[in-house]
């Protein structure tokens, strides 16, 4: 399995629905409201890094709200 930390720009005021619309995608296991630089960061994982991609492409990013994401994959060292 490959995880990654999907953070994420909103609009102002749509965190907290963004997050309870990103937290019902299949391959995401939290996705919480934060504060600083980034207002949603999320966790997600999928089989490989391609279909990680696809689910952030096809399914996170469509989520009404999102100005910008940044996806960082977990490595294990």
């Amino acid at each position: 399995m490959v995880q990654a930390y999907i953070l994420i720009q909103t609009e102002v005021g749509k965190a907290t629905a963004v997050a309870e619309s990103i937290a019902k995608i299949p391959g995401v296991l939290t996705a919480e409201d934060v504060t600083g630089p980034y207002d949603v960061i999320v966790r997600a994982e999928a089989e490989t890094i391609d279909q990680l991609g696809r689910l952030v492409v096809a399914k996170v990013q469509q989520v009404e709200g999102i100005t910008r994401t940044l996806t960082c994959p977990v490595v294990r060292l």
